[in-house]
């Protein structure tokens, strides 16, 4: 296991949002925790990603515990991409990019030419070389989560923590996005763990799927064993009917 998460509990003042979660990453997959909104699917990954510090457990990251490890440790461990990001200043995509570079820089030290190497590499790989020079605050919805993903690699982690990334997204760059992930985690061996709203999205580009709710893991399992009529009416408390086109699966909610 690439990271395992261990009896992790974490609370916003009385109100208890995770309670024991015990959860795993295997090398080279993609993991989706799934649920409704205010489930804990945000405050987990921010707890992985020692943003927010548990109450309980730990995060193990290649057998180390996190708790011992100092803040470039994670950084070049971690590559995480928020849900959101609005920058203060209007970087260039490609200055913006080599911000993925500071956990291998000293303090008064520039990025070299090996960094902007890697940024650059991080820009190609996910198919947007072409916009280094823009400004990153005049980019679209997809533009600036292909560019976060692009920041997220340069770092060099094997581990990659994407908040619902495709927030806002139409159609198009939803699955622009997700399939860049998908193509890059496995094309570099890589490991991923993302958050989602939508089963759909979910069956389609996740190797397991993680259900939350109710301040716990409620099941882990394949896609096939996670997207099914039982599970998401426990989820959500939804009728949903399972419709299958040429072996894959598509959920549709009835009718309230």
């Amino acid at each position: 296991m690439v990271l395992k998460v261990e009896r992790l509990s974490f609370g916003y003042g009385k109100r208890i949002v995770l309670n024991g979660i015990e959860l795993e990453l295997k090398d080279g997959e993609i993991l989706v925790l799934l649920g409704p909104n205010g489930c804990g699917k945000t405050t987990l990954l921010k707890c992985i990603n020692r943003i927010l510090k548990p109450s309980e457990g730990a995060v193990f990251i290649d057998g180390k515990n996190y708790l011992e490890m100092n803040e470039r440790e994670i950084a070049r461990s971690l590559g995480y991409v928020p849900q959101d990001h609005k920058p203060p200043f209007p970087y260039k995509v490609l200055d913006f990019v080599l911000l993925g570079r500071s956990p291998y820089l000293g303090i008064f030290s520039s990025p070299s030419e090996k960094d902007r190497s890697i940024a650059i590499e991080s820009l190609k790989a996910v198919g947007i070389e072409h916009l280094a020079n823009r400004p990153y605050t005049e980019l679209s919805g997809g533009e600036r989560q292909l560019v976060l993903l692009a920041r997220a690699l340069a770092t060099n982690a094997k581990i990659l923590l994407l908040d619902e990334p495709t927030a806002h997204l139409d159609f198009r760059n939803t699955h622009r996005i997700l399939a860049a992930v998908r193509r890059i985690v496995k094309e570099r061996n890589l490991s991923a763990i993302m958050t989602l709203h939508d089963p759909n999205l979910a069956y389609r580009y996740a190797d397991r799927i993680a259900v939350i709710g109710n301040e716990r893991v409620l099941k882990v399992g394949n896609p096939e064993e996670i997207i099914t009529e039982e599970v998401l009416k426990e989820v959500y408390g939804l009728d949903v009917i399972i419709l299958s086109l040429d072996g894959i699966k598509f959920v549709v909610a009835e009718v309230i």
